[in-house]
């Protein structure tokens, strides 16, 4: 039996990425409730080099930012 070629790893093979994945998910439905899902068109999961996930908002409006900060602030507040 060959050793797994590297070139043919895929990201979607990885733990990592499903977590990722998982984190846009409950981001993109709470943007969703909020009526901001509109202004996070480049939101997206992903897996860098060294295999860690991570999740990209990609760009937005301030108006935007400022009412995604002003939600992450009342919740910081008032934890459920």
């Amino acid at each position: 039996m060959s050793e797994p070629d590297a070139a043919s790893w895929s990201p979607i093979d990885t733990t990592a990425w499903y977590e990722a994945r998982s984190a846009v998910v409950a981001l993109r439905d709470v943007l969703i409730a909020v009526g901001l899902a509109e202004h996070f068109p480049y939101l997206r999961a992903d897996v860098n080099a060294f295999g860690h996930g991570f999740v990209e908002l990609g760009r937005t409006t301030p108006e935007a930012a400022t009412r995604l900060a002003e939600l992450l602030t009342t919740a910081e507040k008032n934890p459920a």
